[in-house]
């Protein structure tokens, strides 16, 4: 056996095992970013304008089924921590057991329904004529193999919940690699177009799926887990879909608000459309240094909830807060002065960098303000408290995010940098509200410390 690699989150230095964690989570979401556009890169290089739009829709459609599922997934690494802290190795595997046998569960239900009503997904979503077969061919395919990525995904979910982000980094990094070789050999060499970028997705996780098989088998996990254990365990379930359900649904219902902003968007014109979608991507990059801090303040709460060292949770809460806005600080500055600069990688047609520029300008105060509202999305995460997070989300969403986007668009001479600051404005709701939820955690706490 190899030496145990785990993050014990619940002793030593707060800051040095969340930093330690944090770095390799945002490593393996910059690599996931990055992996995501290098299909409609290579596409790009070698296919028509019809292939990229079917490429373009295409992922964006099964990265978001991905997103749904780890989310959901988010509830068995809460699950994992928590017993691990509670010193409960057996729990864990059977927690572990039960993952497996769910998300199994729904691969399969998930691959029967992609399977069967591609064409009728692709036809809600709009796709044009002239890449709406190329694009159900793209998610047939991927379909075909949404087991290997429910796999990928649950993998990294578990072992992230008994504290190692290292691995999840390594089988991303492997996966990243073979996603490009797999699209230059597929799409450049053998011309499958569209078909050939799924056929090199799936074959990238496939790769990593069975690399990082390979690899547990040589770790020594701090937990009991046996083949005998791959079955649901009521118990253990219902704590996973209490915490994962409520999850799963808020950053359903986000993404939807999202996508009734850039309907709002489009309708100012074609160049705003075009900026803010250069925004975006820009924004999807810059949004990562919160998300891996979200992670790690969920896997670093679990174990220490689990093993009852409540205020330690609590300085690693808000050491986080620190350690995320002072990066904040620094890429707020970026955003509001030099927002053309970064356009500008995407783009050269000047009025779309100058329209991107100013959505940034308005978004720019939302990378600071974002570090504490995902750090307390971490925390009440890893609490298991999950129903606030989706209350949150929710609200947010329909009663602020959308109805200001809607009202600065709707403005007499208004532009994207009004419209951009729909986001911070939902930010500091989100902030108010989980400072009410924390006051309520913490008489329901003292409540249960009397009685």
């Amino acid at each position: 056996m190899q030496k145990n690699k785990e993050n014990s989150f619940i002793e030593g230095s707060v800051f040095t095992s969340l930093v330690k964690f944090a770095l390799p989570v945002l490593g393996a979401l910059i690599l996931q970013a990055a992996y995501g556009a290098v299909d409609l890169l290579v596409v790009g290089q070698f296919g028509d304008p019809a292939s990229i739009s079917a490429v373009g829709t295409g992922s964006a459609f099964m990265q978001m089924i991905t997103f749904i599922v780890t989310s959901l997934a988010m509830g068995s690494t809460v699950i994992i921590g928590q017993h691990i802290g509670e010193k409960k190795p057996k729990e864990s595997g059977n927690a572990i057991g039960t993952t497996i046998v769910l998300f199994v569960a729904i691969g399969i239900v998930l691959t029967i329904i992609l399977e069967n009503f591609a064409g009728n997904l692709m036809t809600i979503l709009q796709v044009p004529e002239a890449s709406y077969e190329k694009a159900i061919i793209y998610v047939r395919i991927c379909s075909g193999g949404i087991l290997v990525i429910i796999a990928y995904n649950v993998i990294s979910g578990i072992l992230r919940g008994v504290g190692n982000a290292n691995l999840p980094f390594l089988f991303v990094g492997i996966a990243c690699v073979v996603n490009i070789l797999g699209d230059l050999l597929f799409v450049g060499g053998f011309h499958m177009d569209a078909a050939g970028a799924a056929l090199a997705t799936v074959l990238a996780q496939l790769v990593s799926v069975i690399a990082s098989l390979f690899v547990l088998r040589r770790q020594k996990l701090p937990v009991s887990f046996s083949l005998q254990q791959c079955r649901i365990y009521k118990v253990e379930l219902k704590k996973i879909l209490n915490i994962g359900i409520p999850i799963a649904i808020q950053e359903t219902m986000v993404q939807i608000s999202f996508l009734v902003i850039n309907t709002t968007i489009n309708h100012m014109g074609l160049m705003q459309s075009a900026g803010y979608g250069v925004a975006q991507k820009i924004i999807s990059f810059i949004m990562l240094i919160p998300s891996s801090v979200m992670q790690t303040v969920s896997a670093f709460v679990a174990q220490n909830i689990g093993a009852r060292k409540y205020e330690r949770a609590s300085r690693g809460f808000f050491t986080a807060i620190v350690t995320g806005c002072t990066l904040g600080i620094f890429i707020f500055l970026i955003g509001f002065f030099e927002g053309g600069l970064l356009s500008s990688l995407f783009t050269d047609n000047a009025q779309v960098i100058e329209q991107s520029a100013l959505y940034l300008k308005g978004f720019s105060s939302d990378c600071i303000l974002t570090c504490i509202l995902f750090s307390s999305i971490g925390y009440f995460n890893g609490c298991g408290k999950s129903i606030p997070v989706m209350i949150q989300g929710i609200s947010s969403a329909f009663l602020i995010r959308i109805p200001a986007s809607i009202f600065f668009a709707g403005l007499p001479d208004t532009s994207l940098m009004m419209v951009g600051l729909a986001a911070p404005i939902t930010t500091v709701y989100g902030i108010f509200f989980f400072l009410i939820c924390f006051v309520w955690l913490r008489y329901s706490r003292r409540k249960e410390d009397r009685h």
